[in-house]
């Protein structure tokens, strides 16, 4: 009986393998290679944030010889369109061949070298990026570019004697792999440095005349990040993902607090969310001065082994990557879909091609060059309706989702949880996968925030708070890194900053009202309600369109039928008419 047993799961675990191998054949070839913590000021420090990630990027790109590689883009981008044409016309292109799987030791040995490195200094995300030039060497330690390049040492803070002493113990408990001991150091200097902060503004450094907000919140990210590293190991693993987001609201051009982040998705198996979290790593690498391509290859390696476990473990729905280099037309993308109805029979159920903003993928995503390679991906799932919600999710600048017959008739909990099981649990996952490829969106710079703070609004009726206040922190962090990943306008800054103020709010239990996410969420209510209305309108008429086109069939089968008797119906009006008729004659 064992013998068979052990055949059974052996048979089950090759058909799962199996079924993995055929929907990771559809990446290109070139992948085989809150606020207790954070202080009053963090939401308004987001305009300052903003314009020091622009002027980061615009040193970047100072750096560079523009003429050179303006000429060099034109070109590539002329051959890209070309070659783009030739492969949507023959479709061979578009059948790449399978991943090589990323054994898990090749992963701990990853992580090993770049989320549980012990860092000595603090690093500052205001620090200015400095770009590779000819005086620089050619290999930089990749600890000068944690410190993100600070142009002198006088950029580092000299922390109070205290808190050094107390930090400096934390880090040989770290070392000598006591790391309960070391989590509790950790705190305690947390505490300690919010408590400096409150009675006395600037002590916590010893220079208190010079002291700044950024001098403190990257004290505080410090430490916030090796806590991550010790609840990690402790495999406390939702402490882990808490201070992983903490940590990066207070420094979101740290790499490491973005590698770290996704170290502690993927203990969790939330793979389409390491996978945005790395890829975030490697773009916040590069943006502040990184050149080791050691590690620049490490991460990217992280990152496809992410997006291939998320791929491989998805039942609901499968996916495809297209090169392509300009916007797409209609005609491409149904050839496109007819590609991947033939790759994927069992996910042709609705088959949709994101067109809002391209994809990135790791094996082309260099980002110095103009631009990196830009992929389409096309879903294909098992269930219409979710299918059908993900698309028109997608084409809304405000991604709100919900099943209310009503837009200000708010569900009961009943209500909320049945839509909740039945649909809201199986779109998220496919919003998080879309989000793994894709670093920025062009209809709404802060899209995913607001992702993220209507799913916590769901949570919040499910009364499932501990989930709700991890998603909020989740939220801050993405609207934190919003500045460094794209240029934002006026208003989209003015709605970031509301946003994590109104998340701070949340968070602190304050009264929600006038907030700004309440009208974000009510216009997105109203907007999904409209849709539906469209959508039931248009097929109730496709329904009776048909009914009538049968109904016209039958009676033109009866007319022509051999030997058909044709009634004739007299109506009321002409059976009076022709009795008067018959008495008058």
């Amino acid at each position: 009986m064992d013998g068979k047993n052990e055949t059974s799961q052996q048979m089950h675990r090759s058909k799962e393998s199996n079924v993995a191998a055929n929907k990771l054949k559809d990446i290109p070839e070139a992948l085989q290679e809150v606020k207790n913590h954070l202080g009053d000021g963090a939401a308004e420090n987001i305009m300052e944030r903003t314009q020091m990630a622009e002027k980061k990027k615009e040193k970047q790109n100072n750096n560079v010889d523009r003429a050179s590689c303006k000429r060099k883009s034109e070109n590539n981008d002329k051959v890209a369109v070309e070659k783009e044409a030739a492969m949507l016309e023959t479709g061979n292109q578009l059948i790449p061949t399978p991943l090589s799987h990323i054994p898990l030791k090749n992963l701990m040995d990853i992580e090993m070298e770049l989320v549980y490195t012990d860092e000595e200094e603090i690093s500052f995300e205001f620090a200015k990026p400095v770009a590779s030039t000819s005086t620089q060497s050619a290999c930089r330690d990749s600890e000068k570019a944690d410190a993100l390049s600070a142009p002198n040492s006088s950029a580092l803070p000299y922390i109070d004697e205290q808190l050094q002493t107390i930090l400096r113990e934390a880090s040989t408990s770290y070392r000598e792999k006591n790391y309960e001991a070391a989590a509790e150091q950790f705190s305690t200097a947390l505490e300690f440095l919010f408590l400096v902060q409150l009675f006395s503004k600037g002590a916590a450094t010893d220079d208190t005349l010079e002291s700044s907000p950024e001098h403190i919140s990257s004290i505080a990210s410090f430490i916030e990040t090796k806590l991550v590293t010790c609840y990690l190991k402790l495999r406390k693993l939702d402490d882990a993902l808490n201070h992983s987001h903490r940590s990066i609201i207070l420094n979101p051009a740290y790499f490491r607090n973005h590698l770290r982040q996704a170290a502690a998705f993927r203990c969790l198996e939330r793979y389409s969310e390491a996978a945005r979290s790395t890829m975030i790593a490697d773009y916040m690498y590069w943006l502040t001065g990184g050149t080791e391509q050691h590690t620049s290859k490490l991460i990217k390696l992280y990152w496809q082994a992410m997006i291939e476990e998320a791929i491989a473990r998805e039942v609901s729905f499968s996916v495809m990557y297209t090169p392509c280099v300009t916007e797409v037309k209609a005609d491409k993308i149904n050839k496109i879909k007819d590609l991947f109805a033939k790759k994927h029979p069992d996910y042709v159920e609705h088959i949709y091609t994101d067109p809002h903003g391209f994809h990135f993928l790791p094996q082309t995503a260099e980002w110095p060059s103009l631009p990196p390679q830009r992929y389409l991906l096309t879903l294909g799932f098992r269930n219409k309706r979710i299918g059908k919600i993900l698309e028109r999710w997608s084409s809304k600048k405000l991604p709100i989702f919900s099943d209310q017959k009503a837009p200000f008739s708010p569900l009961t909990k009943e209500e909320t949880k049945r839509y909740w099981d039945n649909t809201g649990k199986k779109i998220v996952p496919v919003m998080d996968f879309i989000r793994s490829t894709k670093l920025t969106d062009n209809l709404c710079a802060c899209s995913r925030g607001i992702e993220k703070l209507h799913y916590a609004s769901f949570l919040g009726r499910l009364q499932r708070v501990e989930e709700q206040s991890q998603v909020i922190n989740q939220a801050m962090a993405e609207l934190a890194t919003i500045p460094y990943l794209q240029d934002i306008s006026q208003q989209d800054a003015e709605l970031l900053q509301s946003l994590m103020a109104d998340a701070m709010d949340t968070l602190e239990g304050r009264s929600d009202k006038g907030r700004v996410w309440n009208k974000i969420q009510k216009i997105g209510l109203i907007e999904d309600y409209l849709y539906q209305v469209e959508d039931n309108y248009l097929k109730n008429k496709r329904l009776r369109t048909a009914r009538r086109e049968k109904m016209k069939r039958t009676q033109s089968t009866q007319q022509h039928r051999p030997g058909n008797t044709k009634l004739s119906l007299t109506s009321p009006k002409d059976m009076a008419t022709q009795q008067t008729r018959k008495l008058t004659r």
